[in-house]
């Protein structure tokens, strides 16, 4: 993925969300963002904090200094926790080990991915799924099978689900469109995201390819992850007692992190320094998109 990874950039990633974001939730614009220092300075008005990971809690395979430790305030608070990341590369097992290699003291329960909520919409049938080699699939159907070079793989499928780029290449992505021009067919994306922040630049995620299907057959792609709506009903049923407008979504993406949650009615914290707008001033994407989140602040 190294090429695509190379052409991305913040201006790549947000142009192309604004191209496609007739396909996301509607939502009021609100009109201007409040800064603050640190997340307890608006504790007190918040009863859970939703955190979305790469870009907030990590980049790439590091944690952001800090992190862990305002988790552990915020609990202490009497906040609730929970982390709302599109990763779909691991299954709920791989997604809880990956956040304590990192260092940060997570209880299983805080942890929803949208692999979660792509799963929980799987139909009948024989699946092909573009997922990473170590991906054991053990939370999939056992009819299954993983897409690679062989072009009659992707004909004899009911169904499409795609999960991680780890393995993904043009060539491939050619034979997958091949494939539903000859048979259009469902095609689930487990991780609605375009881009992701890394150690050294952005990766390619699966919302990226799912939404070049999706131009061309938009009645057959459906996204799984923020900004859309099954993820924040699996929150939301992980607290049945709060009000939407307890509920504040932490994230350093408009299109993902805070439109869907405004849509939602949850309040919103951009973060600025480590994600998709580390380096720049986020008011000039803000006005362009008419996102603004209730709050802003550098890190958490």
């Amino acid at each position: 993925m190294a090429k695509w990874e190379n052409m991305l950039t913040t201006q790549s990633i947000f142009d192309r969300y604004q191209e496609v974001r007739a396909r996301f939730p509607d939502v009021i614009a609100w009109k201007e963002t409040l800064e603050i220092r640190s997340l307890l300075d608006i504790a007190d008005q918040i009863d859970a904090f939703v955190f979305d990971a790469f870009g907030v809690l990590n980049v790439g395979e590091t944690m952001i200094p800090g992190a862990d430790k305002r988790l552990d305030q915020l609990r202490d608070h009497g906040c609730a926790i929970r982390i709302l990341t599109n990763a779909a590369s691991y299954d709920r097992d791989g997604a809880i080990a990956k956040f304590k290699r990192l260092g940060l003291r997570i209880r299983d329960e805080e942890i929803i991915t949208s692999r979660e909520a792509a799963l929980q919409n799987l139909a009948e049938g024989h699946w092909g799924v573009m997922a990473a080699d170590n991906d054991r699939l053990v939370d999939l159907p056992a009819d299954i099978t993983r897409l690679a070079d062989a072009p009659e793989d992707y004909d004899a499928v009911d169904q499409f689900l795609f999960l991680s780029t780890a393995n993904w290449a043009a060539s491939r992505q050619d034979l997958l469109v091949k494939s539903m021009q000859k048979h259009p067919r469902r095609l689930l994306i487990g991780n609605a995201d375009l881009a992701a922040p890394r150690d050294e630049g952005f990766s390619i995620e699966p919302g990226h390819f799912g939404h070049e299907i999706a131009d061309q057959f938009p009645d057959h792609v459906q996204f799984f992850g923020k900004p859309f709506p099954e993820v924040y009903d699996l929150v939301e049923k992980s607290l049945p007692s709060l009000h939407p407008e307890r509920i504040a979504m932490c994230g350093d993406t408009l299109h993902t992190d805070i439109l869907g949650a405004a849509a939602r009615g949850w309040r919103t914290v951009l973060v600025t320094q480590d994600g998709l707008f580390a380096g720049f001033d986020t008011q000039p994407f803000s006005r362009q998109s008419r996102l603004f989140a209730d709050w802003r602040l550098d890190r958490i």
